[in-house]
């Protein structure tokens, strides 16, 4: 062999093996090497993406991402407190301020950054209805005739579809129930909140008064759309329980739906943070429009529902937004170097 063909490959074989080395070494230097991390959400599918989304950016720092466990809001709450979990990406806050308050709150948990802003919430019915019965207000359903007009099993009172057991909004809306006299004439119904708004939109095609709590980011604002299909209704006055007793829910516009704003925050296990700065920054930084939530679940609604579906949705979410991502990544990779 030629001396000029055995440098050749030399050369070849030196910048293969220091390629390999390089690799190695980048890979040591990923902060969440060797770090297990454990996410959870609620039973909701349409938090899915959300969460994914953090997995997938705890990822590119190394961390070693377990699945998705599904754990009712005050157990995960409980659970990233005491370290059982490392974090969910689905808190609304004043929302859920009740859990994260009994779990221990800042002192057991890291809750900084907005994840997503804006999130609206309170009571709709069908705008037909509303304009025909010059319907604005809940407490007008005090009023037997109009209650009887949301009857869905003939017992001549309202019906009025709310949140499930577990979800924060249950309190509020037992709590308003009472306090705005509403509780002879009409009836808070519960369970399997996605069937019982399956039932309410169908109800609504058939030309029928609907009556529902909901809330934004979800589905279903693309499907009974307020403002033309349905409209929100306002509150007499301001009342939220526990934690949040005395709390103005007038919005900025003027309107009182009974609910203050809510945002979204990652809640982490706060000694898992202070040992992570990588990690936490990066949950400090890391920000979702409300409407690219909205429209995600919307495809779920439409039958992109699996989880290879939801999976595809927050790859092309990153790709789409690649210069937003990488950010991310960025000064989480330069919180763990300070």
């Amino acid at each position: 062999m030629s001396k000029i063909r055995f440098f050749a490959r030399s050369l070849l074989a030196t910048s293969a093996l220091a390629l390999v080395l390089a690799g190695a070494a980048q890979a040591q230097d990923l902060p969440g090497k060797g770090i297990k991390v454990q996410p959870l959400q609620s039973a909701l599918a349409e938090e899915t993406f959300q969460t994914l989304l953090v997995s997938r950016a705890l990822e590119r720092l190394g961390y070693d991402v377990l699945p998705i466990k599904e754990v009712e809001y005050p157990a995960a709450h409980l659970a990233v407190a005491n370290g059982d979990a490392t974090f969910i990406a689905n808190h609304w806050n004043p929302h859920h301020a009740e859990y994260y308050k009994s779990a221990g709150g800042d002192a057991k948990m890291s809750r900084k950054g907005v994840y997503s802003a804006g999130a609206v919430q309170g009571y709709l019915i069908d705008k037909k209805t509303a304009d025909e019965y010059k319907i604005t207000d809940i407490s007008q359903l005090t009023d037997p005739a109009l209650a009887k007009l949301f009857d869905t099993n003939g017992d001549g009172k309202a019906d009025l579809v709310g949140a499930s057991a577990g979800w924060g909004g249950e309190a509020v809306i037992e709590h308003q129930l009472t306090t705005f006299k509403l509780r002879d004439t009409v009836t808070y119904v519960q369970g399997n909140y996605a069937a019982l708004i399956a039932d309410t939109v169908s109800r609504f095609k058939q030309g029928k008064p609907v009556l529902y709590y909901a809330w934004t980011p979800y589905w279903l604002g693309n499907v009974l759309r307020p403002g033309q299909d349905v409209v929100w209704l306002q509150v007499p006055f301001s009342a939220m329980p526990g934690v949040q007793t005395g709390t103005d829910t007038q919005l900025s516009n003027g309107k009182n739906y009974g609910f203050p704003l809510n945002n979204e925050y990652i809640v982490a296990n706060k000694t898992f943070v202070e040992q992570n700065p990588a990690a936490g920054k990066l949950f400090e930084v890391m920000a979702l429009p409300i409407g690219d939530i909205s429209t995600q679940n919307r495809h779920m609604q439409d039958g992109e529902n699996s989880q290879k579906d939801i999976v595809r949705h927050t790859d092309g979410w990153i790709k789409a937004h690649q210069a937003t991502f990488d950010g991310w990544i960025a000064q989480a990779m330069a919180a763990a170097k300070i």
